[in-house]
């Protein structure tokens, strides 16, 4: 039998709410347990000082890109064409991004699938009787409205798609428990994502010119090797929980009532539920197929076993949050054209300032289009009972630490990769060389190109500095010395400036779009003292950052990142 969860405080589950609510965050030894101090700094002149900077340097922040974004600017000629017809206040909207655009042009399309998912899923439980103990008699209903789905987005390429699905499911069932197991799953994966782009989702005419013809039914969504990358994490998720089910099936506890978060992951099922009928129903989940969040073989059973209680208020609360990540998006689409800017490069003229929020607000941007469709997806999932891990459980620019944000950016992916990756690498036995091979698969799994490789490399490099510095400066050494917090909060500034440029490398602007940067950012008077009044600016919001987690930590909540 499991041990029971300490029971979460009142305050605490309150404030999580409020944010993004993670169970595993709570710890009821944990409060008052802090690293830079126990007494809240909030009200004490320091921070007062804070709050006039943040009152300050924010409209700044958002009154510039709005500038430059106005059709008076002697840049707007440039970009102008990129724009589109908007819907606020008579305002056009920078809808040039391609992978956003896709989502929000097709919202209206996915609202209406996942109603009518939702209905069917509703009508089953009614015919099925389904309780609140055990959803397993619905597996059956998502395969076929998996299969469905498939076929209207994919048409004749659901073909090769449930064909690698067999493919990789006889490779886990033939090899069961053997070491051949994880290479041959690895490796087959690894050759279909590289096939995939290669080949462009290999035509069916190219194949063999006889088989032409199912080219022409090609589904609502064709490019089904696009997103292919989430259904890969799957594939290797169902393979590896089998594979470690086989190789300890003593492990397996049937008697646990509510498996918490970290046991729905790690506890295996027993080998009969590594069925293909529950393998269709995970790896085709219509909730999460397009981009997820990623959820696992195990934690998906287990929820279906022992279903979740989740109650009306959390999933309308949820809603809310995401109609406001959604509003806050357009307003910025209609305010401020900073991606038509940077793909045009109408930046001639600009001053340093306003080039750094061109290319802070486009990473702002990254952010948002991530995210939006994350929690549309996980709501949805919610909505059916299933509770998949949060992805980014904090703002992107509440960040100083490269681990923290990595763990925090998209973490139901960096989950996968500790389980999956990490831990089987060796873990923190070998930090550095295990995070250059972490993030170089991360840099080939998103793309193969060397923009993402040189982002991945980059990545690596500046974990560097923030490694020696715990290593040098531990906190449990000098924590209690007045002079520690402020060392950290230039350490913090650093990280924030190195991972801002490796974000835009990898996402925005590339290596010559960042080189230009840096040149007209450390290359001239001006912009040497824009940075310095930056690095100050930064060197607040750190100190912001830190007693923001020092009060999670007062209420108990521990979040890593």
């Amino acid at each position: 039998m499991a041990p029971k969860e300490p029971e979460k405080p009142p305050h605490a589950q309150g404030i999580a709410r409020l944010t993004v609510h993670i169970p595993s965050a709570f710890r009821a030894n944990a409060a008052g347990r802090t690293g830079l101090g126990t007494t809240p700094r909030w009200s004490t002149l320091e921070f007062k000082v804070y709050y006039v900077v943040a009152l300050v340097a924010l409209p700044l922040m958002a009154w510039i890109p709005i500038s430059l974004s106005s059709s008076a600017h002697p840049n707007y000629s440039f970009y102008s064409s990129r724009l589109s017809p908007g819907w606020i206040n008579g305002r056009l909207v920078d809808n040039s991004d391609a992978q956003y655009r896709s989502f929000r042009d097709n919202l209206s399309v996915l609202c209406k699938a996942a109603l009518g998912y939702l209905a069917i899923k509703f009508a089953a439980k009614r015919v099925f009787s389904s309780n609140a103990t055990n959803n397993m008699k619905l597996i059956p209903t998502n395969v076929v409205l998996s299969l469905l789905m498939i076929v209207a987005l994919h048409g004749s390429s659901s073909i090769k798609i449930l064909l690698i699905m067999a493919i990789n499911y006889v490779i886990a069932k033939k090899c069961a428990g053997s070491r051949l197991a994880p290479l041959l799953t690895w490796t087959f994966n690894g050759l279909i994502l590289f096939g995939n782009e290669v080949y462009s989702g290999y035509r069916f005419g190219a194949i063999l010119p006889g088989l032409a013809s199912l080219d022409d039914f090609s589904g609502i969504y064709p490019r089904w090797h696009v997103n292919f990358n989430i259904t890969m994490l799957r594939l290797i998720s169902f393979n590896m929980d089998y594979y470690w089910a086989c190789k300890s099936p003593e492990n397996v506890d049937t008697a646990l009532t509510q498996p918490n978060e970290k046991q729905r992951v790690n506890v295996p099922h027993s080998v009969e539920d590594y069925s293909f009928m529950n393998y269709v129903a995970y790896i085709l989940y219509p909730p999460l197929y397009i981009a997820g969040p990623i959820i696992t073989f195990n934690d998906f059973m287990w929820q279906h076993r022992k279903p979740i209680p989740i109650n009306i208020r959390s999933n309308v609360m949820y809603l809310v949050r995401f109609a406001c990540c959604y509003m806050t998006m357009e307003y910025i689409l209609h305010y401020m054209y900073v991606v038509a800017i940077k793909d045009r490069k109408a930046w001639l003229g600009d001053s340093p300032a306003e080039i750094a929020m061109i290319g802070f607000w486009n990473l702002i941007v990254v952010w948002l289009k991530l995210l939006i469709p994350w929690r549309f997806f996980r709501a949805w999932a919610l909505l059916d009972g299933v509770d998949p891990p949060e992805n980014m459980v904090r703002c992107m620019a509440n960040n100083y630490s490269t681990f923290g944000f990595w763990r925090s950016w998209h973490r139901s992916y960096n989950l996968w990769i500790i389980r999956y990756i990490y831990v089987p690498l060796g873990g923190a036995k070998n930090v550095l060389v295990n995070t250059v091979l972490v993030f170089s698969f991360v840099a080939l799994w998103h793309d193969l190109t060397f923009r993402l490789l040189a982002w991945g490399w980059l990545v690596s490099l500046f974990v560097v500095p923030e490694l020696l510095a715990a290593y040098l400066l531990p906190a449990s050494k000098y924590g209690k010395f007045a002079w520690y917090r402020h060392v950290c909060a230039l350490g913090g500034v650093i990280n924030i400036l190195m991972m801002m440029a490796a974000n835009l490398v990898g996402f925005v602007v590339g290596t010559d779009g960042v080189r230009f940067f840096f040149s007209q950012l450390f290359g001239t008077w001006d912009g040497i003292r824009f940075m310095v009044l930056c690095s100050s600016c930064l060197f607040v919001g750190v100190q912001l950052m830190f007693e923001y987690r020092e009060e999670e930590l007062r209420q108990g909540i521990v979040r890593r990142c």
